[in-house]
């Protein structure tokens, strides 16, 4: 199966699971794929400031 919505990936170095691009670009219309330069499990609470860029920037290219 094969999800048609935008979709974007953040990826954060200390994160546990790091899926391959290509898994998620076979299941995904992927947009945006981001390699964080720091953050972890909880990046809303670790990293907001980078988060929050993230998401806006990946729904600024959809307008």
């Amino acid at each position: 199966m094969h999800i048609t919505v935008p979709s974007a990936v953040a990826l954060f170095p200390k994160e546990i699971d790091q899926p391959p691009r290509e898994w998620a670009e076979r299941s995904y219309n992927m947009q945006r794929w981001t390699r964080m330069p720091r953050g972890g499990h909880f990046p809303a609470l670790e990293e907001p400031e980078l988060l929050a860029e993230d998401i806006r920037s990946f729904f600024r290219a959809l307008r």
